[in-house]
């Protein structure tokens, strides 16, 4: 039986820590010292055992680390600089690797730094505080361990950091990086030049196995590892870990190692394996999780592998509490103890009738995907249902890709070509789990919609809690096994309906295509007039089958960025395609050619004026007019000639805008004075960038904003949220309701949202 009692102290610094940091402070200062005294008092008076006293310790300690941890934030000199927006001279240890991310108004350079000296407003402060430097694209940049002092605006952070650090003026290096991180750059390096020569997903594939560096790895490509639950062989992982210390082992025992100095071989692999991934928390927090996987393996592994696992969560959240609230802490822990606690019932219920090796390998992805299904389904609102599958057929291709791709690496520092010579089966093996994540996102019903709130997330915990007690007499009868697999690839194969989607009398809808416009006007029963097709083509192609759609006489793009084409080939997977028009402005020309490719054939410009009838479908182009100017100053071209449609479907008048800009829409409104509206799609995903009068003048009843979650570019503005709300005209966004439907009933307009 596994010793539990450790895990109970992980359990009590893991509720310290969520109590300081989830709760406001004097509620978090209150649940800590009523669970204190519940917990003293119930001992007391003997309602349970004495053993309730370590994981109570274990809680407090964790809870008062935290609670310092924020008062050293907030009251750092940092924290009351930034809050003035200052001007200050920093010195600054660089301690992640820097990151391009797209903002509003171009890339930005992140990097993550801790800040030991601080002169502003007259004053000077020796201290350690940790900040993020967000810096412009032209920006020098520094690699990992650089020291380096730099005048900058102080801006107020959030979470674990004491400011956001925006530089005004060149750095000045003070430190290089010391000599381990230039061996760990180096090594990363040559893993990259390793498989350099290979195509581009298994490149890029293979230095996110062997260190987590994914930064080039294609967006449709990750996203197909997250539908088939492999996304956590992109991030570093206790699996890296556990493969790569393991092989040292193994190599060790070959070579005679024993004993005591086999755990220094060990201890020396983990502390590679931490700096060439890189020394931040999270990536000590999946070696912390590796070496307890490695602890499991070894005698008496279930028990020793829990306790350490206890420790593990206690040890880690008194340095870093706030790994406590993130999502990659809570998957680890949760996929360790899956594997460590359930994972071998359930193997010892399928030796009863299959080979060992087989019930192995079954039960560790079950057990691990069982265990962090209600937090995958919390992130992501979806619960996949390929995932045991996947990773299944991945696995055997893991390992070689992973100490192949490392071997190829170090053997490269030395001779370029055996690296590259060794690291070619490493290519190989991570092409097939492209394969197979390509395979399995493919599928149907590869990830069913789940609900991300407490109700919803609560049913699906209690499922998982139910799998948790039913699975072993599941597994030990080949009947009632092979019965729940053949449902499961039924359920996969076969897409099932929305219930309540599409919602009755709807005319149109909003996909929920991410950062992008896909809307689509009802025309007939299964017939459709779509506008525009988002960046994705699966998102796409799964909401025009959720909606029921298989015809599609009018597909307009209204522009060639790719956030409007980039799902064209979803639009046409398995229905029929008619007409196809789009803006006369062939730009950018990777959109036209994309066009070109999905659908064999190029767009024609709709006629401007025209008024045309597609089923239940009226539609006027308003826009670009002949001789329009499009390219205003500070606006973009491609943007100002989106084609701009007036609808109207069964009496509702529909205003589709595009992503037309101030300009534009100032000519709109000169163009056609006292236009009134019922619906309006707020142009540009609700970019700040709008003609508010012009807008707030149509008196739509509904605006629609089709927006991507958490984008980086702080759509939709606040400001004009505010303003259409101000004008009595409700908001929905997709990035909060998801796909979107406005219907009409008895003569009424109203909204559904299918979350």
């Amino acid at each position: 039986m596994p010793d539990l009692r450790a895990v109970a102290l992980g359990l009590g610094a893991w509720t310290g820590a969520l109590l300081v940091l989830a709760l406001p402070g004097p509620a978090a200062l209150g649940s800590v010292i009523g669970v204190v005294v519940l917990v003293v008092v119930g001992v007391a008076r003997r309602w349970w055992s004495v053993a309730w006293v370590g994981p109570l310790a274990a809680l407090v300690a964790v809870a008062g680390v935290a609670a310092l941890q924020l008062a050293v934030v907030a009251t750092s000199p940092l924290a009351r600089l930034a809050a003035d927006e200052a001007v200050a001279t920093l010195r600054l240890d660089l301690t992640s690797d820097t990151r391009v991310v797209a903002g509003q108004y171009g890339d930005l350079q992140v990097v993550r730094a801790r800040v030991t000296r601080l002169e502003g407003r007259g004053s000077a402060w020796s201290l350690d505080a940790p900040v993020v430097v967000m810096a412009d694209a032209d920006w020098p940049r520094q690699p990992l361990g650089t020291t380096l002092e730099t005048a900058a605006r102080l801006v107020p952070g959030d979470g674990d950091v004491a400011a956001l650090v925006r530089p005004v003026g060149e750095p000045r290096v003070l430190t290089e990086p010391d000599a381990w991180w230039d061996a760990a750059a180096a090594v990363r390096r040559s893993v990259r030049a390793a498989v350099a020569g290979r195509d581009a997903d298994a490149r890029e594939l293979v230095p996110a196995l062997v260190v987590g560096d994914d930064g080039g790895l294609d967006p449709d490509l990750a996203d197909d590892f997250r539908t088939t639950g492999l996304t956590h062989l992109l991030a570093v992982s206790g699996t890296n870990l556990t493969l790569v210390v393991g092989f040292l082992l193994v190599l060790g025992r070959w070579a005679g190692v024993r004993g005591r100095w086999l755990h220094a071989l060990a201890a020396v692999g983990i502390a590679g394996f931490v700096l060439t991934a890189r020394a931040e928390p999270s990536v000590v927090r999946a070696a912390a999780m590796g070496t307890v996987a490695l602890v499991g393996l070894g005698h008496n592994g279930r028990s020793r592998g829990t306790r350490s696992l206890g420790v593990a969560v206690l040890l880690l959240l008194l340095v870093w509490p706030r790994l406590a609230i993130t999502a990659g802490f809570a998957l680890s822990v949760l996929a360790t103890a899956g594997i460590l606690l359930l994972a071998p019932g359930w193997r010892d219920a399928l030796a009863r009738w299959t080979p060992r090796w087989v019930a192995e390998a079954v039960s560790v992805p079950l057990a691990a995907q069982v265990a962090c299904t209600p937090v995958v389904a919390a992130l992501s609102g979806q619960v996949s249902l390929v995932a045991v599958a996947a990773n299944l057929l991945a696995a055997p291709a893991v390992a070689p890709a992973t100490v192949l791709g490392l071997t190829g690496g170090l053997l490269g520092l030395l001779w370029a070509p055996a690296g590259v010579l060794v690291a070619a089966p490493a290519a190989w093996s991570a092409g097939w789990i492209i394969t197979v994540a390509r395979w399995g996102a493919g599928i149907p019903a590869a990830a069913v919609t789940w609900g991300t709130g407490p109700l919803a997330l609560a049913l699906l915990t209690a499922l998982c809690l139910a799998m948790v007690v039913l699975a072993p007499s599941v597994l030990r009868h080949p009947s009632t096994a092979l019965a729940s697999t053949g449902l499961l690839v039924v359920a996969m194969l076969v897409r099932p309906p929305s219930i309540g989607w599409p919602a009755e009398g709807w005319v149109l809808a909003m996909c929920d295509v991410g950062q992008g416009d896909g809307l689509v006007l009802r025309a007939a029963e299964h017939v459709a007039v779509v506008v525009d097709t988002g960046p994705d083509p699966v998102a796409m192609d799964a909401c025009l089958d959720r909606l029921a759609v298989t015809s599609v006489p009018l597909l307009v793009l209204t522009h060639f960025h790719a956030d409007h084409v980039g799902g064209t080939a979803g639009a046409g997977e398995g229905r029929r395609v008619g007409d196809v028009e789009g803006t006369a402005l062939l730009d950018p020309a990777a959109g036209v050619r994309e066009v070109a490719t999905a659908l064999g054939r190029d767009p024609a410009p709709p006629a401007y004026g025209t008024t045309r009838t597609v089923g239940e479908v009226t539609l006027q182009e308003i826009w670009p007019r002949p001789g329009a100017r499009l390219d205003a100053s500070g606006e973009s071209a491609p943007n100002n000639a989106s084609v701009v449609l007036l609808a109207q479907v069964r009496g509702l008048r529909i205003l589709l805008t595009g992503d037309v800009e101030p300009s534009a829409q100032a000519a709109l409104a000169r163009d056609l004075p006292g236009l009134r509206v019922d619906v309006l799609k707020v142009p540009h995903h609700g970019s700040r960038h709008q003609d508010l009068d012009w807008l707030t003048a149509l008196g739509a009843r509904v605006a629609l904003v089709s927006v991507g979650e958490d984008n980086d570019y702080g759509h939709p503005a606040p400001d004009v949220l505010a303003a259409l709300t101000a004008a009595g005209t409700r908001v929905w966004r997709t990035d909060l309701a998801g796909d979107v439907a406005v219907v009409v009933r008895d003569g009424e307009v109203g909204v559904v949202a299918r979350g």
